[in-house]
């Protein structure tokens, strides 16, 4: 898929949306890319999930034995991820502030990961679903997402594979432009911002 392509499929969706918003990194943005909403057709996610494999490199797809994305958003793009590398999804969570495996669900020692989040904004979810999946046993040898808005910055500490890279620009709440400070902030996202 093209960015054009790609950002027809927000648009198609309206899950490309504009004003004010606080992400759940804490950087406060113009625009939010609601993937729950681009997600939620199946066909659709099922086309986005294999534009994204169609990034990774060979070599790194016939090695993944399991997806593991970080719950909420990951959820859905991970399930889809699962399907189109024909190996199980599962997910990390934190209902008490830490990401861990739940559910029922485990991991061999030594399992190779594909880690799949919706929205790459500064990693830190990325790299603490990492963490829970390591210590759980599993070895991740990528990272994929829908979407990567950090400019390329993201450091995961593994091969990044975004399906699309949106340079949106983002600011920490004393940078914040007069215009965007003017209009009310929206909390879309799931994490408690620090």
């Amino acid at each position: 898929m093209t960015e054009d392509e790609i950002l027809s499929e927000f648009r198609a969706a309206e899950a490309l949306l504009e004003g004010h918003f606080l992400l759940s990194s804490g950087r406060h943005s113009a625009h939010y890319l609601q993937c729950a909403r681009l997600l939620m057709n199946p066909d659709r996610a099922a086309r986005i999930a294999l534009a994204i494999t169609q990034k990774i490199p060979r070599e790194v797809r016939s090695e993944i034995q399991a997806v593991i994305s970080p719950a909420m958003g990951g959820i859905i793009i991970g399930h889809e991820m699962g399907r189109a590398l024909g190996v199980d999804a599962m997910f990390v969570e934190r209902p008490e502030g830490v990401f861990g495996l739940r559910r029922g669900f485990s991991i061999a020692p030594g399992t190779k990961v594909l880690m799949m989040e919706d929205v790459v904004t500064t990693g830190l979810s990325s790299r603490e679903a990492i963490k829970a999946i390591e210590e759980a046993g599993g070895e991740v040898v990528a990272a994929g997402a829908v979407v990567d808005r950090s400019a390329g910055t993201a450091d995961l500490g593994v091969p990044f594979y975004p399906l699309i890279q949106l340079n949106f620009p983002t600011y920490a709440a004393e940078e914040v432009p007069a215009d965007l400070a003017g209009i009310p902030a929206v909390k879309p996202g799931s994490r408690i911002a620090a």
